[in-house]
């Protein structure tokens, strides 16, 4: 399965452990394409249906619903964990996203 950089995928979380999102979920793919091509792992924000405004949370639509990528709880797993590619984050979401990304990571 070829994975690209601001995908969404279905990934399986668990096990987890503590405050860490858990089951099968939506996650959009933040690793960038070189990495994902030559490493067995990816990195990851899950996406949530419920949340609460945070800075470290970007509210999105997915599939006509309202979704918060969770910029908070990143992680890089196991390609294994991924079932399938569902979509991609449009234009103004990725940009969104980096900016939160940075503000949070690097700033």
């Amino acid at each position: 399965m070829q994975l690209h950089q601001y995908q969404i995928v279905i990934v399986n979380l668990d096990p987890t452990i503590g405050s860490e999102i858990r089951k099968t979920r939506p996650c959009v793919i933040v690793s960038p394409d070189e990495m994902n091509r030559h490493l067995q792992t990816v990195t990851v924000c899950p996406i949530t249906s419920t949340s609460k405004k945070y800075p470290t949370r970007l509210k999105v639509m997915i599939e006509r619903k309202v979704s918060w990528i969770v910029v908070d709880q990143i992680r890089t797993l196991d390609r294994k964990r991924i079932f399938k590619i569902v979509g991609q984050l449009t234009q103004e979401s990725i940009l969104n996203l980096k900016a939160i990304i940075r503000e949070t990571f690097v700033d």
